[in-house]
C-alpha cells in the first residue's frame, strides 16, 4: 500500500530547471567560469551549497561558495518575484492526490524558493511537511532529503510514493526505499540506470493520477 506521496518541486510541480540553468549559466560565464556539456545534468538535485561549491570550485567561477549561493538565489528570487513558472494545473494534480494522501515536499530549492512557489500557488497548506537540501547533510542523489520528509510525515519511507524529474532525484528517492514515479522533462532526460529505478515513467504531471499511485502498491 502507498500511505503518502512526496513530490519533488522544480521539474514537477515548476517549470523551473531551465530558468535555473539559464540564470547559472549567466553567472558562470559573467564570473570568469566556464560551463561544461554535463553542468546541468550534474547540478540537478544538488543542494545549494553543492552547488555552489561546484559553480566556484569545479567551473572556475571567481566568487566563494557562499556569495555565489546568494548571488544567485537573489537573481532566482527577482525572476519568481515577476513570475513563478508554475507548470499548468499542476497545483490541481496536487490536490487531486492530497484528497487521498498525506503528501510531503522535498525538494533542491532553498527554502525561500520554496515558500515563493507554494504561495504563489495556494499549496502552503497543503504538504504536511515540506524540506529543502539546504537542511540536509546531502542534497540528492543521496537519499536524506526523502528519509526526512517521510519521518516529518510519520510514514514508512517503504510505503511511499515520490514523484520525481529528475535523475538525481530519482536516484535520491530509489535510495530511500521509495517507489518512484518518473516525469522526466523534455528537454532533461533521464540516464538509463535512473530510468531504471523507476516504478513507472509518465509523459507529463498531468498523466498522475490517483489510480496510477495506487496502482504502485
Amino acid at each position: 500500500m502507498v500511505d503518502a506521496v512526496i513530490f519533488d518541486l522544480d521539474g514537477v510541480i515548476v517549470d523551473s530547471e531551465p530558468v535555473w540553468e539559464e540564470v547559472r549559466r549567466a553567472y558562470v560565464a559573467a564570473h570568469g567560469g566556464a560551463w561544461q556539456p554535463d553542468t546541468q545534468r550534474r547540478l540537478m538535485g544538488m543542494s545549494t551549497g553543492e552547488w555552489a561549491r561546484y559553480l566556484s570550485d569545479e567551473l572556475g567561477v571567481d566568487r566563494g561558495a557562499d556569495q555565489v549561493a546568494r548571488e544567485v538565489v537573489d537573481e532566482m528570487a527577482r525572476r519568481y518575484a515577476a513570475r513563478v513558472p508554475v507548470i499548468d494545473d499542476a497545483d490541481q494534480v496536487v490536490r487531486r492526490l492530497a484528497a487521498r494522501w498525506p503528501l510531503g515536499l522535498a525538494s533542491s530549492s532553498p527554502t525561500r524558493l520554496i515558500a515563493a512557489t507554494l504561495a504563489a500557488t495556494d499549496l502552503t497548506d497543503v504538504f504536511g511537511a515540506t524540506l529543502s537540501t539546504e537542511e540536509t547533510a546531502r542534497g540528492k542523489p543521496a537519499p536524506d532529503v526523502y528519509l526526512t520528509v517521510a519521518e516529518r510525515l510519520g510514514v514508512d519511507p517503504a510505503r511511499c510514493a515520490a514523484v520525481e524529474d529528475s535523475s538525481n532525484g530519482v536516484r535520491s528517492a530509489a535510495a530511500a526505499g521509495m517507489r518512484v514515479v518518473a516525469v522526466p522533462h523534455g528537454s532533461y532526460p533521464l540516464d538509463p540506470d535512473a530510468a531504471s529505478l523507476a516504478a513507472v515513467t509518465l509523459g507529463s504531471i498531468h498523466e498522475l493520477t490517483v489510480e496510477t499511485v495506487a496502482a504502485l502498491g
